[in-house]
């Protein structure tokens, strides 16, 4: 009893901390994908990435406990993008690369390395296509497209530096960083 009280004060005090209502956070379920990589998984929050007005993506991100822009890098969680329209694989994985770059000078050989890494993970995605990264902290960073394994890069300095594209302060989307941290609403244009 004393543990099923202390699960649901800490979940309601979630919501108040995330700004996700507790009834849609508790009605949101995960992936599979995301439910079986990160154990007790729930909606921090969400947002849509719109460029020059044109809906790209929404994103939700998924953790078992709230997040914050200090806390981040070094807890699970998932994001998950669920895309508006077609783009290749390719466009993906090199716009990753210079988000990536925002946050610190990445030597040739690592950027390199990485990049070859994201070109055989993201496939060519088409309207309602989905992909979920997982992050390891410190470990690794996997990824599934529409639900199926796609790979893991194991290299905790990298899995930083790709979900930090999102949540890091050198983020060029803070209104998206802060929908999915659950601090605003979540659209960015």
């Amino acid at each position: 009893m004393l543990i099923t009280r202390r699960r649901c004060l800490a979940a309601a005090a979630s919501a108040v901390a995330t700004g996700v209502p507790w009834g849609i956070a508790q009605a949101a379920r995960p992936p599979a994908e995301v439910a079986s990589e990160v154990p007790g998984a729930r909606l921090v929050g969400s947002g849509t990435m719109r460029w020059l007005g044109l809906r790209v993506y929404d994103a939700r991100l998924w953790a078992p406990e709230p997040l914050t822009l200090d806390s981040w890098a070094t807890r699970p969680f998932a994001l998950e993008l669920q895309y508006a329209r077609a783009l290749p694989g390719r466009r993906i994985a090199e716009r990753s690369l210079v988000e990536m770059r925002r946050q610190r000078e990445l030597p040739p050989a690592e950027a390199d390395r990485w990049l070859d890494a994201l070109q055989r993970v993201f496939p060519d995605v088409a309207e309602g296509d989905r992909i979920s990264g997982v992050h390891k902290p410190g470990q690794a960073a996997r990824f599934h497209v529409n639900g199926r394994y796609a790979g893991e890069l194991a290299d905790g300095e990298f899995a930083r530096l790709f979900f930090g594209v999102w949540l890091s302060p050198q983020t060029s989307e803070p209104a998206l960083r802060d929908a999915l941290l659950g601090r605003t609403g979540g659209t960015t244009s």
